[in-house]
């Protein structure tokens, strides 16, 4: 499940969702520095002038925008709608023009704090408009209308029924008619060949607009963005992969060998990438879905958390005071009694409400809050415990400057909610008194594999999406090349292929949100990463000595102090410096997945004994 979180830093995403990050601008009034030293040469003083003027209107814009937003969300109309949007475009605004003007001290000599808050400016937008007004307002309506035409995108199926990408969604996750899965996967690509002029025509603006912020192209803008150079992140991103990739490859040999059983060999060859549209999910990202179908034998822990939810009276109010209680453990002060008052935990009965689960920080100060539909159930549970994760990181960096107000890098704040997600273990539910006793070791391959499904089957995904937009915006790859780039890429990481032969002139890739919707990638491949890596240092630090995908830190105020320390920096220093107080090394290591499913990785191995693997 994909989930929201809002970001008050200046890199200004209102409210800044998993699959879309609006960036905030502001309104009409030029920071008074930039007006009186435009005529003369720019000092480290007027830099200083600039961003206070620019903090000052940021705050401004945050809380009004994100009250909007709020409103907006929960009471869904076109008064709000319209409220929203108003409030949205004056943020767009204001963040073009806070970028333009940090580009022009450029070659400034300022201090250092001075030149990291300049660049966070520089690269909070997403995409960059051109100075000329008219090809601004052309790549803001482009925007616009890729976002329009993938929402409204639809599919009439064979038997004479409208389809909404939520149906076939649905179905796609729980049917196993090959016939099916193969016409829902090819009529949602129906709707994304429409988009291809417009996204041909949103690339070169953007790109036009990161060149006049001092930038090769759009991809090397977005690779800046990490404390070091672009070149040297997308080696480290490869470098990752690398250490992931053996216990993919033996996860993608078994479960090809497993569908092969259910569909046939003819229809899943046992040398070739998987048919895509047989993984679960639309776009075959995670695979979690058809865990039934490879579901070893026995597999089940033996326990029910949505059952154990009922037994124990859980309502929706108490799995959150629930998973607060996680958090005190650690020696987090409880939440503010305006989030109780405030968030939105049930689905009202008199009006439509964004049900998607959602983490807000209205204020930057304790106006910290979720908005969901709680189901109570065992999903939710988790979803609660990771978007709670979301608002104490919010809490905890509030005493930052605005520039600073925002996670390490934007891999952060998704991967610290997932590390506490990773923290709902059997021992932490048996602490808690949601189950009676802890099931063996031999009932952990179930769960992992279930898991692995779903977090390391994303991990090339999450890599390949962004590798292909950055080889279209540095031209390597042109739009009579599109798909053919995007498939390879396809094959090359997931071992994934188009279950029939696509049209070259067919775009595949605006079939996945992010990519019309001009969201960057690499965050959720980095989210991915990092939240076994912080699993594991937390584990390590609270003097853990079970297995560690058996760890839950729950209960451990030295881990809870770690991480704390990590949270109050928000993005003040280089990601680096806070990796290096959580796990010691300011490098990520992939290694610790293979740590956390190494029991996994044995039992795939064997099963895997004298089949042809590799695609």
């Amino acid at each position: 499940m994909k989930k929201s979180l809002k970001y008050s830093s200046i890199a200004i995403c209102l409210m800044a969702a998993l699959s879309a990050c609006q960036d905030n601008k502001s309104t009409t009034v030029q920071p008074e520095s930039m007006n009186a030293q435009a005529s003369k040469q720019l000092t480290a003083q007027d830099a200083e002038k600039f961003l206070a003027d620019v903090e000052k209107e940021t705050i401004a814009l945050n809380l009004e925008g994100a009250r909007a937003a709020w409103i907006n969300a929960n009471f869904i109309t076109d008064d709000t709608d319209s409220l929203a949007a108003e409030a949205n475009q004056k943020s767009t605004e204001a963040g073009v023009r806070f970028a333009m003007e940090a580009a022009k001290f450029d070659d400034v000599k300022v201090s250092a704090d001075q030149r990291r808050k300049l660049n966070i400016l520089k690269q909070s937008l997403v995409m960059p408009a051109p100075q000329d007004p008219a090809k601004s307002a052309e790549l803001a309506q482009i925007g616009s209308e890729l976002n329009s035409m993938y929402g409204k995108g639809t599919y009439t199926n064979k038997a004479g029924k409208k389809l909404s990408l939520g149906d076939m969604t649905s179905t796609m996750a729980t049917s196993r008619n090959y016939d099916e899965l193969l016409e829902l996967w090819e009529g949602w690509r129906q709707v994304s060949p429409p988009m291809k002029s417009s996204f041909v025509r949103q690339s070169e603006l953007a790109n036009e607009g990161a060149k006049g912020l001092g930038y090769d192209d759009l991809g090397v803008m977005w690779r800046s963005n990490y404390d070091m150079s672009p070149n040297e992140f997308a080696t480290e991103l490869d470098r990752l992969w690398g250490q992931v990739k053996p216990l993919y490859d033996d996860l993608h040999c078994y479960v090809r060998s497993e569908l092969g059983k259910k569909y046939g060999e003819d229809k899943v060859p046992q040398d070739q990438p998987i048919p895509a549209h047989l993984l679960g999910n639309m776009w075959a990202q995670s695979w979690g879905n058809i865990y039934d179908l490879v579901a070893p034998q026995d597999a089940d822990p033996g326990y029910d958390v949505t059952k154990q939810l009922a037994k124990h009276g859980y309502d929706e109010m108490q799995m959150v005071k629930g998973a607060e209680n996680f958090f005190t453990s650690l020696g987090f002060a409880p939440l503010p009694e305006t989030f109780w008052k405030r968030s939105l935990f049930t689905k009202p009965a008199d009006r439509d409400v964004v049900c998607h689960a959602s983490a807000w920080d209205l204020d930057a100060k304790d106006d910290i809050r979720i908005k969901m539909c709680i189901q109570k159930t065992g999903e939710d549970f988790n979803v609660i415990h990771h978007e709670l994760g979301h608002n104490f990181y919010q809490r905890a960096y509030q005493n930052q400057p605005v520039y600073y107000q925002g996670s390490a890098n934007d891999g952060f704040h998704e991967a610290i909610g997932d590390t506490i997600a990773l923290s709902v273990t059997p021992k932490y539910l048996k602490e808690i008194g949601l189950i009676d006793a802890i099931p063996d070791e031999s009932k952990d391959i179930g769960l992992l594999l279930k898991m692995a499904l779903d977090k390391v089957a994303f991990i090339p995904f999450g890599l390949l999406v962004d590798q292909w937009r950055w080889k279209v915006y540095s031209g390597e790859v042109t739009p009579e090349n599109y798909n053919t780039a995007w498939w390879e890429l396809r094959e090359k990481y997931q071992g994934v292929g188009a279950p029939v032969e696509r049209a070259t002139d067919a775009f595949d890739p605006g079939a996945k949100y992010h990519v019309p919707g001009g969201v960057p990638y690499s965050r959720y491949f980095l989210a991915h990463i990092q939240q076994f890596e912080f699993h594991k240092a937390l584990c390590d630090i609270s003097g853990n000595t079970d297995p560690i995908h058996r760890c839950s830190i729950y209960n451990s105020k030295e881990a809870g102090k770690a991480l704390n320390t990590v949270l109050e920096m928000g993005s003040s220093q280089p990601w680096q410096e806070a990796y290096k107080v959580l796990t010691g090394s300011e490098q990520m290591d992939a290694t610790a997945i293979l740590d956390y499913f190494a029991p996994l990785h044995t039992w795939l191995k064997d099963k895997n004994k004298g089949k042809q693997c590799g695609f």
